[in-house]
């Protein structure tokens, strides 16, 4: 099995890139948000990877961190999700928004994906549920302490915020807030 590569980065074309290790290039495909992070051309980079073997093929899938790829593991165990299916899934959601949704349960999130209908979204919510902490490490969403803190989440990322800022204002209210008085405070935070 082949669990990383390092060489030079040769060719870069949405989802794939072409990696010369030692005079041999391989095509690995990434998520777009791996995708985005890379060097320029010529430049060493290092994938973590997943290697699959088919009757049919063998793919080389390739991650900028652990954490990736361990989420790309995880959804590839889910009945009806392919390697394919996962990095489209890690194109369209980072691994802390995956997580943020799987925890709130936000099957419209997943929806968003291409690729992914209710039927799927309800799939991976239930599959996922209290696996992806496992599957990353650090990188977990916040605790929330009651229901409005979860409402007052999920109108700062309605209104265009970053799950990253929406957790780091939510993380400065006081813990007995109501909803409306704390997004408000939030937004005051965030302005800032």
């Amino acid at each position: 099995m082949i669990g990383r590569l390092t060489g030079v980065l040769a060719g870069k074309s949405p989802p794939q890139l072409l990696i010369d290790v030692g005079g041999v290039g391989y095509e690995v495909d990434v998520p777009m948000s791996s995708f985005y992070n890379l060097p320029v051309l010529g430049e060493r980079v290092t994938l973590l990877t997943h290697f699959v073997v088919r009757e049919d093929a063998q793919l080389l899938f390739g991650f900028l961190t652990q954490d990736e790829r361990a989420t790309f593991r995880q959804l590839v165990k889910i009945s009806g999700v392919g390697p394919r299916m996962a990095l489209s899934i890690l194109s369209g959601l980072s691994v802390n928004e995956l997580a943020q949704a799987v925890s709130l349960q936000e099957g419209g999130r997943l929806v968003k994906v291409p690729g992914i209908g209710k039927k799927t979204a309800e799939r991976l919510l239930l599959e996922l549920k209290g696996k992806l902490g496992d599957a990353i490490g650090g990188g977990a969403p916040i605790s929330l302490q009651n229901e409005a803190q979860a409402d007052i989440l999920q109108a700062l990322v309605a209104l265009g915020y970053s799950d990253r800022e929406a957790a780091a204002a939510l993380k400065n209210l006081p813990t007995d807030v109501g909803v409306s008085e704390g997004i408000k405070l939030a937004l005051k935070a965030l302005a800032r």
